[in-house]
């Protein structure tokens, strides 16, 4: 999983998909990479729960990612972002839409 405050993620500031919201400093989970003989288990649902206790222990109190939503016709597949309804069971809200298929969703963290 990469994890971390976006500021540290050079590609994400030339990205018109994943281009900032505004200027709150904010963590953001780009991807997970898991052997494809593990999906479908629950392992992303276990990330997921860990990175939002993890970004929240270090200090973060926005975390920001940026799903594929599969309802969408023609939404492309790209597993490795995580899907919309993943987030959004985690208590994720949508806040943005650059593509059709790619929302950028966040969750307020309060300090542990």
């Amino acid at each position: 999983m990469s994890l971390g405050p976006r500021s540290e993620f050079r590609r994400l500031k030339t990205s018109q998909t994943m281009r900032a919201v505004d200027d709150l400093p904010v963590w953001s989970i780009i991807c997970f990479v898991m052997h494809g003989e593990f999906r479908g288990k629950g392992i992303a649902h276990e990330l997921l729960a860990a990175a939002i206790e993890f970004a929240r222990a270090n200090g973060a109190t926005l975390l920001e990612a940026y799903p594929v939503d599969r309802t969408v016709a023609g939404a492309k597949s790209a597993p490795w972002f995580g899907s919309l309804t993943m987030f959004s069971s985690a208590g994720f809200q949508e806040v943005a839409r650059n593509r059709p298929w790619r929302p950028i969703v966040r969750m307020a963290l309060c300090p542990t």
